[in-house]
């Protein structure tokens, strides 16, 4: 590796000699340039009268408990699913850019400036989490979220929050929280801890499906939680013949998936499926780097969807595609504007959850749309995310000539595949 300047100055990287382990260095020397205040899970209480607004959401997470009330879960596995309610306060719009998570300064937060945890309780039991629900139904509409890799349980909480505000999404929020650890390093520990979880999403997903106040589920996944929902989708279909037809919706947000696996995944669900959004970006530096260490075969978030095989094979199998790369951001990895950008998290809330046909058409790429980075490397600030340009630029260059993958054998396959995982 090169002569590496971080925090403030360019990042240098020789073009000989890249590897994906210098890659994710310049990542970890990159994150430690932002970050933000930690151990934020202890409620505070707010001011009145106060101009905050509030989002209340269930959360279950296959994560250990921390044991501290400041965290409440790490980033270890349990066999025991658990099940939270948590309030979040968000600052008026007056104090905070729309599709930005405003983390504290300081600790305790306050309220009319950060957002804030005000209530955590522990729900013991399926009863009470059905005790929950009918209190915050929002005509029986469902939106469950799933993280991506690096993130922690309150980056996870914050998140949905800032989705559920900015969108104003009318659905009850509901967050799965798997175990990650929050490490860049810890990208292979992140992804086996998706497969470790998939059991659990998916019994998650059959009891709100059997709820008899549920009307409608969809589930929104970003990064790695795409191959969790996946997967999780997958099993529901080999295990009963088919999805939930409660599941209506489901979004990929910069999925970090193969290709061919997402085609099979897909057929494996049976015939009767969601239906299926996916957010993509060519620019996505974070997937460029997935896909590095996946043994460069291309991820799923990265394609162009308007390119040939991908247009007609998507569009025959009924995936709509919205491509982001001309969405204009501050950040270097342009990984988490489904989020960040205020007009996408608004279109996902007021046309996608309600069941409406969203195309490129609907979507304004003003010049004005801002985003922080999310997800790889969120923590990372806008000066220093711009210098990870050059060395996953190079990265991309080197390496074997990628093949093009083909969806469209494994995807017209649905017939005789579905029925033999049946």
């Amino acid at each position: 590796m090169g002569n590496v300047n971080s925090c403030g100055g360019r990042l240098r990287v020789a073009k000989t000699g890249i590897t994906t382990v210098s890659a994710l260095v310049a990542l970890v020397l990159l994150a430690g340039c932002g970050g933000h205040a930690k151990g934020v899970m202890a409620p505070v209480a707010l001011a009145q009268p106060s101009t905050t607004s509030q989002v209340d959401m269930l959360v279950a997470t296959t994560r250990e408990p921390s044991g501290d009330p400041a965290t409440l879960f790490s980033g270890e596995r349990s066999p025991t699913l658990s099940m939270t309610d948590v309030a979040v306060s968000i600052p008026p719009d007056s104090r905070r850019k729309p599709g930005t998570v405003q983390w504290p300064r300081k600790l305790p937060p306050n309220p009319e400036t950060d957002f804030a945890v005000t209530r955590v309780r522990k729900l013991a039991s399926n009863d009470e989490a059905r005790d929950w629900f009918q209190v915050h139904n929002e005509g029986g509409h469902v939106l469950l979220f799933v993280h991506g890799f690096n993130n922690r349980y309150e980056d996870a909480v914050f998140r949905l929050a800032q989705i559920v505000h900015d969108s104003g999404a009318q659905a009850t929020p509901i967050l799965f929280t798997w175990p990650s650890r929050a490490r860049l390093f810890d990208y292979n520990y992140d992804k086996e801890s998706t497969n470790y979880s998939r059991t659990a999403l998916e019994d998650t997903l059959r009891t709100l499906a059997s709820a008899p106040r549920v009307k409608d589920i969809t589930i929104l996944a970003h990064s790695m939680g795409t191959w969790l929902t996946m997967e999780s989708l997958r099993q529901m279909g080999i295990r009963d013949g088919g999805i939930a037809p409660k599941i209506e919706n489901v979004i990929l947000a910069s999925p970090d998936i193969d290709l061919d696996v997402f085609a099979k995944q897909w057929v494996d669900m049976g015939k009767a499926r969601p239906k299926f959004t996916i957010f993509v970006s060519q620019d996505d530096r974070a997937l460029a780097v997935s896909r590095l260490i996946s043994g460069d075969v291309s991820r799923l978030g990265a394609i162009d969807p308007t390119a040939e095989p991908y247009r007609t094979q998507l569009e025959t199998a009924g995936i709509t595609a919205i491509d982001l790369t001309k969405v204009q951001t501050d950040d270097g990895l342009h990984h988490g504007k489904f989020a960040e950008s205020p007009e996408i998290v608004q279109l996902i809330g007021q046309r996608i959850i309600k069941g409406q046909t969203l195309t490129d058409s609907d979507i304004s790429l003003g010049e004005g749309i801002t985003a922080v980075v999310a997800g790889t490397a969120k923590n990372v600030g806008t000066v220093a995310a711009a210098t990870i340009t050059a060395p996953v630029t190079i990265i991309e260059q080197r390496g074997t000539p990628r093949k093009k993958v083909n969806l469209e054998e494994t995807l017209t396959s649905s017939e005789n595949a579905g029925n033999t995982a049946r």
